[in-house]
């Protein structure tokens, strides 16, 4: 599954513009006009406390020793460690998908890292970090399934064999999959499950044809297991970021710092590491010169 990468993530060319705009979007409520700033009050409790998930691997899920782990986990630490110099120092709140904005509003957290797609409906609730990870969908088969690859599956919904896609819940469902399958709209029929297992297990027990999730989900259990095959169908990109309570330039603008350095400056290798693991690909380390988000 290993590959080499010869260029930091392409993601990094935004990074300028969004981190110039950060300070913009921040509402006169913040610290510079004297009240206090969410870094001070994190710095001064001694712990991070983050908001994510556990049950979407390689994102965030227990291993076998019940630990949690996982990308987005490994990103926490990373902004845990720049805090106290201990990735440890993070306390970590388990919330479902539709609990991330509202516990950021109400200050249950200081921080969501959950594979949170960036968007402009969300951005006039919280506010988000500089992408850290650019995803895609991709449509999962089974090896017991009706069709075993893309050929197959492609070739059925030509001829107007209906087939059943089954997407994760949300907002963009209807559109990822027809942007995945353009021109089979009333060939296939979307599903809606409210947890990533349940995609697996409809999958699996054949209630749908095909499961569309994250390219990088896709990816980690076909390398689990290969009883699922990643298709290869695949698109919809979209940025992930850490989400943060509005008005607040200080603990935005400090996060991003963070996380801009870890995929191209000098703490490099931790991002490289989580990547590497959760991932399966070897990114090279950031060239030296004319910094990468300007390139």
């Amino acid at each position: 599954m290993k590959k080499r990468i010869r260029k930091v993530t392409a993601v990094l060319c935004l990074l300028a513009l969004v981190f110039t705009l950060t300070a913009c979007n921040s509402s006169p409520d913040s610290a510079a006009s004297g009240g206090s700033s969410k870094l001070q009050e994190v710095l001064e409790r001694g712990h991070l406390i983050v908001g994510t998930g556990s049950t979407n691997a390689p994102w965030h899920f227990y291993d076998d020793d019940g630990n949690l782990v996982g990308f987005d986990i490994d990103m926490a630490k990373i902004l845990a460690n720049s805090l106290f110099g201990d990735p440890e120092a993070v306390e970590f709140v388990e919330q479902s998908s539709d609990e991330r904005v509202p516990n950021l509003i109400n200050g249950n957290v200081d921080i969501c890292f959950q594979f949170m797609t960036i968007s402009a409906e969300r951005a006039q609730q919280i506010e988000f970090t500089v992408p850290y990870y650019t995803e895609g969908a991709e449509a999962l088969l089974h090896k017991d399934g009706t069709y075993t690859s893309a050929d197959d599956l492609l070739s059925a919904m030509d001829s107007g064999t209906p087939v059943t896609i089954a997407i994760l819940q949300n907002s963009y469902a209807e559109q990822i999959v027809a942007s995945l399958f353009p021109g089979y709209e009333g060939v296939y029929t979307v599903d809606q499950y409210e947890d990533q297992a349940l995609l697996y297990q409809a999958l699996e027990s054949g209630r749908c044809d095909a499961a569309v999730c994250d390219m990088s989900n896709a990816n980690y259990q076909a390398s689990l297991d290969d009883a699922y095959i990643a298709s290869g169908i695949s698109g919809y990109p979209q940025n992930y970021g850490a989400g943060v309570q509005k008005g607040d330039a200080e603990w935005l603008n400090y996060v991003n710092t963070v996380l801009v350095d870890a995929m191209s400056g000098a703490t490099y290798q931790s991002y490289i590491d989580a990547y590497e693991e959760w991932f399966g690909v070897t990114l090279d380390p950031p060239s030296t010169g004319k910094p990468a988000m300007y390139r």
